[in-house]
């Protein structure tokens, strides 16, 4: 398994502001195993608070935070609200 941070995720809107108030920025190298991770751990990891985050958005479609996300996905957590 590889440590070297593999995937780009991006926080939009009050998510963005949580990360920014924290003085960290709005989008994060993070390294995702080979056999992939669940959005929900990579949130976790990042500190998001879970009670925010609405959905995950893995290379442009939307999906719930239980979905795997896999090295090189494209990733950007969806704040509660947020119509998509």
């Amino acid at each position: 398994m590889s440590t070297r941070a593999n995937t780009t995720v991006r926080m939009f809107g009050a998510l963005h502001t949580v990360r920014k108030n924290r003085g960290l920025p709005s989008q994060a190298e993070v390294a995702v195993p080979e056999g992939g991770v669940s959005a929900a751990a990579i949130a976790h990891d990042l500190d998001l608070p879970m009670e925010k985050v609405e959905a995950v958005f893995v290379n442009h479609r939307v999906y719930t935070l239980d979905h795997k996300v896999n090295p090189g996905d494209s990733v950007a957590f969806i704040p509660t609200g947020i119509p998509f």
